[in-house]
């Protein structure tokens, strides 16, 4: 039975006895930061097991695709070495939301799987696990199946118990194991000790899991029955179809097997289907994640999800270059893919085109660098084995592109290791300085200069016990005392109890302003983090005294932040909706004169499609939607849809800022109270930053308006120079373009056909040789060498000296063919004369140039040209 044939089955099975048809969910998990992809059938149930969401189907049916390379679920360094291991694979599952719960489970997984009318596994060729304690489970499968209770066995936590994480949802498991042995099964009953044996060896094989959710587990690890128990099953389709097509190996099934011969056959090797084939079984698995992966909206990056796509195809492109292959590879193996699974996933085709471009992109920057890469690593590794510093691997990073796990693959193969710790303390380093460069270029406050000042002196505390207060929220002054101070260097810092100012955080700049005392004030140009809380900081040289303080936050320059932070809501939101949901932030910076906005895309957007962004953001500015904000659970806020950013930590507690029908995200920053006071959007600039990073940059508010009067002014100032209003002011430029085009034309023909002629030049004779001499204020090259070339076309045994007066003085001259011919050369003859100003040139045989070194000079030049000329002529 082919996968087609399986998937079919499998789905019919089920949608015939109540269960609804759900397409697969994305790879990426929807606005979920806890997973770096889709690695189960049920994570697109997630939330419904978890009671955040209602459906109203109460049993479904799926084929999920699923990605194991990141996280708690990597398999990618087994992938190749192994028969089972996959990065890529698709998840049989069937499930009940609080309908049905493990009798009807076993009875359908026990039925489809035997019976005739689907899969016809014998079931003398089965045996079932059941967790320990779960005596329900063991009871039921004999009851149910006619399994001999000798071939249920009892695993632990490990094998047989499922969580959704440390609290919530969990229950036992029942899996269900096939014999393969090949000497006709060998005993139908086996001891505990044997099953275990087996399974490790690989001859009794897990296709099938059920999971039975019965308990809500709570943080101190009680487990409490739930209402509505539930049933998530995952049967892997690739496992499956290798029982049946009787194949001893997942790679030899006929959704592989294309792209294992396609591989073999592009990187010239032939196919072992041992440890020696290892290589062209990742191709063919690693093939498979790139696409999918790349049609789901992920993009090569240097994190998160992206960096795990660039380390999967990074190790192809290693294997593929170790069997003599330097040349992409795995973007000509995607349409063998597409041609095999592009009908049963239409997202293939859809994205067939950028996959391939994407791919091989990313590949070629690999290959580029791979060879000094694996030498560097050759040198590393000279000797004895033993341990490859940490600074040497980010090294092997950062300047050749191999991520960490490759490393640790390539020094396992030689017997060595990898300081792991010392990799990612050199990351880290890395990472802060380039923030910091980052910082100063662009003239950045809050990183660099403050966090060299809190070291400056030692704190005076003026009221003890007291914790501090944002209240930048609800009002931009407020009337406080002061916690501590330190006052030193010029500067003056202060902790103050109750404080309006915003400290830079999550892209939106700290705010400045002004803090008041008795006699003093100072002006805040910063505010800086000191051990978990916040002090503002500015120049000081006054009399100071810690009594209470006014402080005020700089208003206008706090509201121009406001409309950026705002609109870069709207302009995520315009983004995923004009782009696709691949679309995240990757980066920002807000402050009082611009935005600037990093997301995951991997084209440059054209300008059509920007101006339809704009226009976007720009309705939803006009709408005047009110900005709700308000704090809640971190789960209930992505039960109501907010976005979180993936890699972000969160705390229990979370502020969610949404712009109704349009935004929800989690955010930390000061906003608008209506998207209408943001005023007006403008794109001023929108450019690449890295590999499947885009950058745009936006203004807004009065700064938005000023870059409209600007471009509104050079329309007026053009329009008066060309004697047009600003509407007429295209076309009157098109009509210039044109009436200067014709003119050229013009004077090209005019050149040609007379201008220029021989009564512009004065003549003399050496010999069967006419010297011709002209002048001309001509200061277009292309234009004087017409004039050349046609003196040059009716004339023999002539040269023509050009001596021209425009704006960039210089001598041109000119030599008939058949002067040539005699080694008469135009570049010689132009030097010679040009000496005399001073001035030197070059060009063809046939015409040179030359500039006049002193323009006062070229009448000298001028004249001399006769006698140098023919002292020349008579060498010929």
């Amino acid at each position: 039975m082919q996968a087609d044939q399986i998937r079919k089955s499998f789905v019919d099975f089920f949608a015939s006895r109540g269960h609804t048809k759900v397409p697969s969910g994305s790879l990426v998990p929807a606005d979920d930061p806890t997973l770096m992809f889709t690695n189960a059938g049920m994570v697109q149930f997630k939330r419904v097991f978890q009671g955040l969401e209602h459906r109203d189907d109460v049993r479904a049916v799926t084929v999920q695709k699923c990605v194991r390379a990141g996280g708690k679920h990597n398999d990618l360094e087994q992938v190749g070495r192994t028969a089972r291991h996959h990065t890529f694979f698709e998840m049989l599952g069937n499930f009940s939301f609080g309908d049905y719960f493990k009798r009807e489970a076993i009875a359908y997984a026990w039925e489809w799987i035997t019976s005739d009318a689907y899969l016809g596994i014998g079931p003398d060729r089965l045996f079932a696990t059941v967790h320990h304690t779960d005596d329900e489970a063991r009871r039921l499968w004999p009851e149910i199946t006619g399994l001999s209770p000798n071939r249920v066995y009892g695993l632990g936590d490990k094998d047989n118990f499922w969580q959704m994480g440390d609290t919530g949802p969990c229950g036992p498991c029942s899996e269900i194991f096939v014999d393969l042995r090949k000497d006709g099964g060998g005993p139908k009953e086996l001891s505990q000790a044997e099953f275990e044996q087996l399974g490790e060896a690989g001859e009794l094989l897990e296709i099938w899991n059920l999971v039975f959710m019965q308990f809500d587990q709570s943080k101190d690890g009680t487990r409490t029955p739930l209402p509505a128990p539930s049933v998530d099953t995952g049967a892997g389709l690739e496992r499956i179809a290798a029982v049946l097509q009787n194949v001893s190996s997942n790679y030899d099934i006929d959704t592989f097997q294309p792209l294992i011969r396609a591989a073999a056959e592009i990187v010239g090797v032939k196919y072992d289907q041992g440890a020696r084939g290892e290589g062209i079984r990742v191709l063919a698995d690693h093939t498979r994640s790139v696409a999918f992966l790349l049609a789901d909206g992920v993009y090569p990056s240097n994190d998160g999800r992206g960096y795990v796509l660039r380390r999967i195809l990074r190790r192809a492109v290693r294997h593929a270059y170790l069997m003599g292959r330097s040349e992409p590879t795995v973007s000509r193996l995607i349409p063998v893919l597409i041609e095999q699974m592009g009908h049963t996933y239409p997202e293939l085709r859809a994205k067939s085109k950028e996959i391939q471009e994407v791919t091989r992109g990313e590949e070629e920057r690999f290959l580029d660098t791979i060879e000094g890469g694996l030498r560097r690593f050759s040198e590393l590794t000279q000797g004895s084995p033993g341990i490859i510093r940490g600074e040497d691997a980010f090294k092997l990073l950062d300047t050749y592109g191999f991520p960490i796990d490759l490393t640790n693959v390539m020094a396992e193969e030689r017997g060595w290791r990898v300081d792991e710790a010392g990799f990612e303390a050199a990351r880290v380093r890395q990472s802060d300085q380039s923030r910091k460069a980052r910082d100063v270029a662009s003239g950045g406050v809050g990183h660099a200069g403050p966090a060299v000042r809190c070291s400056r002196g030692d704190w005076t505390t003026v009221t003890p016990r007291k914790r501090q207060r944002f209240v930048g929220y609800e009002t931009t002054q407020m009337d406080t005392q002061i916690l501590k101070f330190r006052n030193s260097d010029g500067r003056l810092d202060l902790m103050l109890h109750e404080t309006p100012f915003y400290v830079e955080s999550g892209g939106q700049v700290s705010d400045v302003g002004v803090v008041q005392g008795d006699g003093w004030e100072l002006h805040v140009d910063d505010v800086i983090k000191v051990d978990g809380r916040q002090a503002v900081t500015g120049a000081f040289r006054q009399p100071f005294d810690a009594s209470p303080v006014h402080a005020a936050v700089d208003v206008p320059r706090r509201r121009n932040i406001e409309r950026n932070h705002t609109a870069t809501h709207l302009a995520h939101a315009a983004l995923r909706a004009r782009l696709g949901t691949h679309v995240r932030q990757a980066g920002s910076v807000v402050d009082a004169d611009r935005m600037r906005f990093d997301f995951s895309h991997h084209a440059p957007i054209e300008d059509e499609e920007l101006l339809a962004i704009e226009q976007l953001v720009n309705e939803g500015i006009w709408s005047n939607i009110p900005i709700e904000t308000y704090e809640m659970p971190y789960k209930d806020a992505l039960a109501r849809g907010a976005m979180a950013l993936f890699g972000e930590k969160y705390g229990d507690i979370v502020r969610v800022v949404s712009v109704e029908g349009l935004s929800v995200e989690l955010c930390g920053g000061t906003h608008t109270q209506t998207t209408g006071q943001i005023g007006l959007f403008r794109f001023v600039s929108e450019s690449g930053v890295a590999a499947g990073v885009r950058r745009i940059e936006a203004v807004t508010g009065p700064r938005a308006y000023r870059s409209v009067r600007v471009i509104d002014a050079t329309l007026s100032a053009a329009s008066v120079l060309l004697r047009t209003t600003s509407e007429h002011l295209p076309k009157r430029i098109e009509s210039l373009l044109r009436e200067n085009k014709d003119l050229e034309k013009r004077v090209e023909e005019l050149l040609r056909t007379g201008g220029g002629g021989e009564g512009d030049f004065a003549q003399h004779t050496f010999g069967d040789v006419t010297l011709f001499i002209g002048q001309s204020t001509l200061s277009d090259r292309g234009q004087i060498g017409t004039v050349l070339d046609v003196f040059r076309e009716g004339h023999q045994n002539a040269i023509a000296t050009l001596f021209t007066t425009g704006d960039r003085p210089g001598i041109h001259v000119t030599v008939t063919d058949d002067l040539v011919a005699r080694g008469v050369r135009a570049g010689d003859v132009v030097n010679r004369i040009a000496a005399v100003s001073g001035g030197k040139g070059g060009g063809r045989p046939h015409f040179a140039s030359a500039g006049a070194g002193d323009p006062g000079k070229i009448a000298d030049a001028k004249s001399q040209a006769p006698t140098i000329v023919e002292s020349m002529l008579s060498g010929v």
